[in-house]
């Protein structure tokens, strides 16, 4: 495995992240694993160099950062990993229960660290942008968790490139705690994020974690493939962010498993490498419900791709709709 600074901080990260949301209660997600059969994934992770480990309080309604709390603990040291959760959606039914507003981050982030079964957060991230709390206040309450070290850094998740540029300026106006990271959406087949939000990035030295790194499963195998997995079979929300573009798309896959034959590997590997080879990406978050999802991921770190094999991957892709903000 192979590590990397966070954005401009100190903190290292590894290569790959692997993403929490698949384990949890799988009476709310179909294809949630429980916790006993979530903890060998933990295990190998950890065995593997994976030291970074995505989460969020909406997970599963709390029980995806409980296993992943206990799992770390089992297999871990708390000081060697870099542990990130998520607050913005709701986690119960009141009119405060979510948001941004300092009394919803108060609130999640004790509840988020008790779930854990930690003191501390590495990296607490806002999940979206609030569009009915001003960010004055959002950043302000974060500043003041991050100061009494419940948290050592903070980051933010898909949203406008503008709001991300608001959210520095702020903070950089009033002397506030600043993001370090964006967890957006980007992959070969939603490359969206490289109009603006990407050399935003870059300008201002923020680490990149990409969700859904594989869109959904579509670059984990040929185009012409059923899903392999429950969440795949499942997923209704991933059918709606590739309607339209079908045509084009198959192309981009099609370019992977050429890729992938004359390389001799699977799919996941050279959709991965290509994420990698982007200077602005620190960490994609990679979801995992078989082993041999983490062998992949672990193995693309090692893959480098030719200039050649980078533009095949990148020459059919079109415009899509902006998706992943809601």
């Amino acid at each position: 495995m192979n590590y990397t600074n966070l954005g401009k901080t100190g903190l290292k990260v590894s290569r790959i992240c692997l993403g929490c949301m698949s384990y949890g209660d799988p009476s709310l997600r179909k294809w949630a694993l429980q916790e006993e059969e979530s903890l060998p994934f933990f295990k190998k992770a950890i065995e593997s160099g994976i030291n970074f480990f995505d989460t969020a309080n909406m997970y599963s309604k709390g029980a995806s950062e409980i296993i992943t709390g206990n799992a770390l603990k089992k297999y871990a040291k708390r000081d060697e990993i870099v542990l990130a959760s998520k607050v913005f959606f709701p986690m119960r039914d009141d009119p405060n229960a979510g948001g941004l507003s300092r009394k919803s981050i108060m609130t999640e982030i004790d509840n988020s660290l008790k779930r854990l079964g930690t003191d501390y957060l590495d990296l607490y991230q806002i999940h979206r942008w609030d569009y009915n709390t001003p960010i004055e206040e959002t950043l302000e309450a974060l500043h003041d968790v991050v100061k009494s070290g419940k948290v050592r850094y903070i980051g933010a998740s898909s949203m406008h490139a503008y709001q991300f540029a608001k959210s520095l300026y702020i903070a950089d106006l009033k002397n506030l705690t600043r993001f370090v990271s964006m967890q957006n959406y980007y992959n070969l087949l939603y490359r969206e994020e490289e109009r603006e939000m990407l050399k935003l990035c870059a300008e201002e030295g923020t680490g990149v974690m990409p969700w859904s790194p594989l869109a959904r499963g579509r670059l984990a195998r040929k185009w012409e493939n059923e899903p392999g997995t429950l969440r795949g079979k499942t997923d209704d929300y991933a059918k709606n962010l590739y309607e339209g573009t079908e045509s084009a798309d198959k192309k981009v896959v099609d370019a992977v498993t050429k890729i992938a034959g004359e390389r001799g590997v699977p799919h996941a590997q050279i959709s991965l490498a290509w994420l990698l080879s982007k200077p602005v990406v620190t960490s994609p978050i990679v979801g995992a419900t078989k082993l041999s999802h983490l062998d992949d991921a672990v193995a693309a770190v090692s893959i480098k791709l030719t200039d050649e094999e980078i533009k095949a991957l990148e020459e059919n892709y079109i415009p899509h709709d902006v998706v992943g903000f809601n």
